[in-house]
């Protein structure tokens, strides 16, 4: 696959993946260019995502951000009030 944006190598994964959804029976002869291009979609945006997190944690902890851990929700021991939410 040639240098594609995120976008476009992820068009082509849900393009393919409608396709094997939509279809009655396998289409032996398009799986070998489906699964090649696929791949080669899911490597572009795999990359693209590895550079996004990286600079990401390369800006927080410039800013002073640790990488702390998220907070477990913690059960709450009395039930429900009126007032709570129920999201």
């Amino acid at each position: 696959m040639s240098e594609k944006s995120f976008k476009q190598a992820y068009g082509v994964l849900q393009k393919h993946a409608e396709t094997l959804r939509n279809q009655q029976e396998p289409n032996i002869d398009d799986l070998l260019t489906i699964v090649t291009e696929s791949v080669a979609a899911y490597k572009v945006c795999k990359e693209r995502i590895d550079a996004v997190e990286t600079a990401l944690e390369q800006a927080l902890s410039g800013a002073g951000v640790g990488s702390a851990e998220p907070v477990a929700m913690q059960p709450r021991d009395s039930a429900p009030s009126d007032d709570d939410i129920p999201f």
